[in-house]
């Protein structure tokens, strides 16, 4: 897979509802996850999709508990990790818990407990861990984990119904960081500005940019717009469900029933190549995503309105599907305001967070 090509070569840079506000996006299908609370005359149903994790992942998660949850063979595939509460001596915490795990800087530190890539922060040394600790409320539960040196970064979407002995892909997106070149004569914010794709959603880019907004960076000098490959941060999501492989869905698959009733989610890896993740080798997972996870190829330019609430309702009814048979099971989902406050909790707790690299 090549490098994330230059935005202005595009031919669309944007789709016609990338960048509406969520409120407009999303209320359709939130109305269509009423109608099926209402057909199955419980709207917390999907979350007994994933039993074992707290809302099925719908809000309130912690991510170390879902990876925690990890066989054997799937812990191969996961990239390490420590987790550290913060409060005092936390970079002597910190260094203790990864010495633990044997996780060497660069490193990652990201919220337990979050989701969009909000506190996502990338950490060479003690000073910056430090620094970056500090940053965060007290009492929050950080994860450290290993920097993946690979270049490219994917979501997939699995789904597997508890009565069928496999699961199966229905999502594959690429996750591209978006640069700039220098050219020895603009600032930053003038290559922002000329960009067909990054002119358009400036206010993405330029809170993390602000020191270096007026530099001007020399000729052929590559700037990478974000570190977090999450898209409402500025990563540009490309749809690779062409690329989906048996050999790929069949390792996915091994490795998810390796976790405890996990039927429904969006596992977040890095790869070597295509080629590679075609056959199912050479990539880490970063987080698995439960029922709050939506299959993110809705986000490539060229997906059109229609296709995407068509991904959208086909996997909120999928969640639905699978939650009544692990209710009929015995599983309970969430109790409606247990679910609530968690979720009003992680709002507040997600505002807290410093901004994201």
């Amino acid at each position: 897979m090549p490098s994330a090509p230059q935005n202005n070569k595009q031919p669309n840079p944007l789709s016609l509802f990338e960048f509406w506000p969520r409120w407009l996006f999303y209320t359709p299908v939130v109305a269509y996850w009423i109608l099926l609370g209402l057909r199955y005359r419980d709207v917390t149903l999907p979350t007994a999709a994933n039993p074992r994790i707290t809302t099925g992942g719908l809000c309130g998660e912690r991510k170390s508990d879902l990876l925690d949850m990890a066989g054997p063979y799937a812990k191969r595939w996961i990239a390490p990790y420590a987790t550290l509460t913060t409060g005092s001596d936390d970079l002597k915490n910190a260094i203790q818990a990864m010495h633990a795990t044997e996780l060497n800087f660069p490193v990652v530190v990201k919220p337990d407990i979050g989701c969009n890539g909000t506190g996502v922060k990338l950490v060479h040394t003690q000073e910056e861990l430090a620094q970056v600790c500090a940053a965060f409320p007290r009492n929050i539960d950080l994860v450290i984990q290993k920097l993946i040196t690979w270049p490219h970064e994917a979501g997939l979407f699995y789904i597997r119904h508890p009565d069928e002995p496999t699961g199966r892909l229905t999502s594959l997106t690429y996750k591209d960081i978006p640069f700039l070149t220098g050219n020895g004569e603009n600032t930053v914010l003038e290559l922002l500005k000329q960009d067909a794709r990054t002119s358009k959603v400036l206010h993405i880019y330029t809170p993390r940019l602000q020191s270096s907004l007026h530099t001007i960076p020399p000729k052929g000098q590559r700037l990478d717009l974000v570190f977090a490959g999450n898209h409402c941060k500025g990563a540009v999501f490309r749809n690779g469900i062409a690329d989906i492989t048996p050999e790929l869905t069949q390792r996915i698959d091994q490795i998810m029933h390796d976790i405890p009733d996990f039927y429904f989610g969006r596992i977040d890896l890095k790869f070597r190549s295509v080629a590679d993740l075609a056959q199912g080798e050479n990539f880490e997972i970063i987080e698995i995503n439960g029922v709050g996870a939506e299959a993110i190829h809705i986000w490539d330019s060229t997906t059109t309105l229609r296709e995407a609430y068509a991904a959208q309702f086909h996997h909120y009814g999928e969640s639905y599907r699978i939650g009544a048979k692990n209710k009929a099971a015995g599983w309970k989902p969430t109790n409606l305001w247990y679910g609530l406050r968690l979720w009003r909790e992680q709002k507040k707790l997600l505002a807290s967070y410093p901004l994201n690299d």
